[in-house]
Formats: C-alpha cells, structure tokens, sequence
C-alpha cells in the first residue's frame, strides 16, 4: 500500500485566441480545433515505493502543484498515467473543501466524507481533531471568519486524522505558525513509521532534507533531477539564486580571495547568489566589481549553517585617489531589517586608515560567525571615503546585492543566535515529614 507510479505524464491547457473561439470549437467541431496547448507538465516519470518520503521543489510556476493535483485525482492528465495504491491524504489549495458559509464542525463532517470516512466515524474522531487543531470556540463558527493559520489547523487535523497510505502536503503547512509546523511534522513523523508515504512540496528546501531522503526537482515543466534530497536541493539552489555557468573558475581553493581576480571586469552579477534588485548607488570614484562568499572550506555555498565562520571578500577599483577610504559590510532580512552593520574602522577599533590611488584595485574582507536562525538574508557592501568619525561619503553601495541561506539543525526563537548558554544552578528536596 502507499504505492506511486507516474509515467509520461503530461497536462496542457488549451488557451484560445478568442473568447469566441472556444463556442466555434464546440458548436462546429469538424472545422477543427481552434486552441493550442500550453504545456504546465511534460513526460513525467517517477515511481514511489511504500514508506517513502520525497520532497518535490521547483519555482514558482513549474507545475509542481499541477503534479499534486493529478495524483490526488482532482486534476485529469492530457497525456501519460497514474497508478495509485492506497488512501491518499491531501492538503493542497488553502481551505480546499471547504464551504466558507458551513461552521468549522459542519466542514469536518463535509471533509471527512470526501475522505471516505462514516458519518460514525467522523463523530467518533471528532474530539480528537478539535483538540488537534486547538482552535477553541471557533469550530462553531463559518469558515470564512477564520485566518489562514486556522484554516490550516483544521484542513491538517482532519486529513491527518485517521492514517493515510499516502499524505500529500502542498506549501500549506507555512502558512502556519512555527508551533504547529512542529505539532504536524511530528505526527507525520509518526506516521512515516508506520509505513504512511510522504510527498512535500515547499520552498524551504531544509524541510526537504529534514523530511525527506529523495527530492524530485522540476523546472520548466520536465522532471529535471531525480534523486538524494541534498544534492537535489542544492541544484535547486543553484537555480534559484542563479549560479551562472560562465563564472570564472577558482584558481585555489586554499586562498579564497584568489577567486577575485585583480582586473578591470564586472563580474559581480555572474556570482553565485547575486540578485539583480540590487539597489546601486553613490557619487561615484570607485566601483564595486567582484564578491566572494567563502565558508567550511566551499566558495560560494549554496547553504551556510549556522554560527559557522564566514569570510566576505569584495574588490573596487578605484577611479579617483582618496587620502581616506572606508569599506562597509551588512547584513538584512528579506524584509529589510537591519541586523548587522560594519565598516572598517568599527572592525579595527580605530586602527586601520586607508587610502588609495586611482587605477588601484583592493580586495576587502570581513570575517564573522554566521550567527542568525534558519532562513534567508541579504548581504551589501559599499566603499565610502571621508573621517569615519564625522562624515563618510559614499562612493558606491551595492545594497541587497547577494542573497545567502543559513541553515540550522536546532532552531531558536527570532533571528540572531546570542548564544545563552543553560544549567541547573540549584537543587532542593523538600523532606517529607510523617
């Protein structure tokens, strides 16, 4: 039980040039077709065995929801098959199933027949998947006076419910907060061991490799890489963050910084995790050319874990001759949150002046421990001149230019790991007196 097999499986939509078009195509059908197909999936072919647990990933738009639909039934293929074997489980769409107007309880008998279940079954689980969800009194109120969050308590309690062959999570879960993510993982946890097959679409490609040993990548909508969820993940990576196969090659792994060339070219936007949003600004009389991310022995990783030792490298050339130059470094949340901030002279303490000529070209570097929770951040160098301790003028600043992603096996609560540490400072037995 559990089983998947898809095989040349493909589904295309018909998009006609007209809204008249279509009419024409079904009232006169022997003048031929009037549409053409636009492919979301082509030629996939995968099999899953009982008790496996695989992640698909892909970017937005690369049919990895369409997938899902197919094998959960509520989507036909055009071309190829699917064979299942066994009671599938799905949290696809948020509130799929649901009737906005009908009360939470009202839903659970409604989804829990489209699952196959009793009306005697259901009542019997009933109290079990009110305290799952834990969303209170609300279970007798309409749907659409929830949040998503709760709508996903009560999509995930009730699919979950009773243990299916094979449970299919699309994206739903983040909608969550971190407190139920970690309630529903480890009853999928639970039911992974006895013997339930897991396929999880999400973008936080750690929940792949946390979950899941093998990973289906798609892009463009073929089934790009098939096979162990780390080395999959990290191709993802690749293509997310746009690794460029022009990139120049490393000429030595033991000195990082010989990946920066000393001469005039650009290439800062072929680096591994450049993002073109960058913003790029500053009066002028220097330029920002090169960047190398290096950490645990790799250039530019495509995840960094957590507290792990850093080394940020940028080059500029400069056009102008400065008696005074001071080169900054910063790190944000995807949302622009400040996080940490430095330059040359906050690094030094005060001791360190430069200057520099014009057609001279340095190679700055600051190193830190990468201590900041799971997640992704932004990174932004800049090369300003003037007294640091009255006014800098910046040269030129590449904000929000590199996106890196930090990985953490134990996850704390907010952002920046402090680093506390614990202990049992006393202990006291109260004596019994008879």
């Amino acid at each position: 039980m559990g089983t998947i097999r898809v095989t040349n499986l493909g589904k295309g939509y018909k998009i006609y040039p007209t809204r008249w078009s279509r009419l024409a195509e079904w009232a006169l059908p022997f003048l031929g077709a009037r549409h053409r197909l636009k492919w979301v999936l082509k030629d996939v072919t995968f099999t899953v065995q009982p008790g496996e647990s695989i992640g698909i990933i892909g970017i937005n738009g690369a049919g990895k929801s369409t997938l899902l639909k197919m094998i959960a039934g509520t989507t036909h293929p055009t071309t190829g098959s699917i064979e299942i074997n066994g009671r599938i489980a799905a949290l696809l769409e948020l509130g799929m199933g649901f009737h906005p107007d009908f009360t939470g309880r009202q839903n659970v008998y409604m989804a829990g027949q489209l699952l196959g279940l009793g009306l005697d079954e259901i009542t019997k689980l009933l109290p079990e998947i009110e305290k799952f969800a834990e969303i209170g009194d609300y279970i007798e109120e309409p749907i659409r006076v929830y949040s998503s969050g709760m709508q996903v308590r009560l999509a995930f309690s009730i699919a979950t419910a009773v243990r299916p062959d094979i449970l299919i999570v699309d994206e739903a879960l983040a909608v969550g907060d971190a407190y139920f993510q970690a309630k529903c993982y480890e009853r999928i946890n639970h039911y992974k061991k006895q013997g339930t097959t897991l396929l999880l679409v999400t973008h936080a490609v750690s929940e792949v490799v946390k979950h899941c040993k093998r990973a289906l990548f798609i892009q463009g909508g073929v089934l790009a890489h098939d096979g162990d969820a780390r080395h999959v993940t990290n191709l993802y990576l690749d293509a997310l963050f746009g690794k460029k196969t022009s990139e120049v090659p490393a000429l030595s792994h033991s000195s990082p910084k010989q990946s920066i060339s000393f001469g005039t070219e650009d290439f800062f936007h072929n680096r591994h995790g450049y993002r073109k949003e960058e913003h790029r600004w500053g009066v002028g009389g220097a330029k920002i050319l090169d960047y190398l991310i290096a950490s645990g022995g790799q250039e530019y990783p495509q995840q960094i874990e957590s507290n792990s030792q850093v080394d940020c490298y940028f080059k500029v050339r400069f056009e102008k001759k400065f008696t005074d130059v001071v080169p900054g470094f910063l790190i944000k949340t995807l949302d622009g949150l400040f996080l940490y901030g430095t330059n040359s002279f906050v690094s030094s303490i005060g001791r360190e002046t430069i200057s520099a000529s014009a057609g001279d070209i340095l190679i700055f570097k600051f190193s830190l421990p990468m201590a900041l929770n799971e997640g992704c951040y932004l990174l932004s160098f800049g090369i300003s001149s003037g007294d640091p301790l009255q006014k800098l003028t910046p040269l030129e600043r590449r904000y929000d230019a590199v996106i890196i992603n930090v990985t953490r096996t134990l996850q704390f609560w907010g952002i920046t790991d402090l680093q506390a540490s614990f202990e049992i400072a006393g202990r006291e037995r109260e004596e019994c007196q008879n």
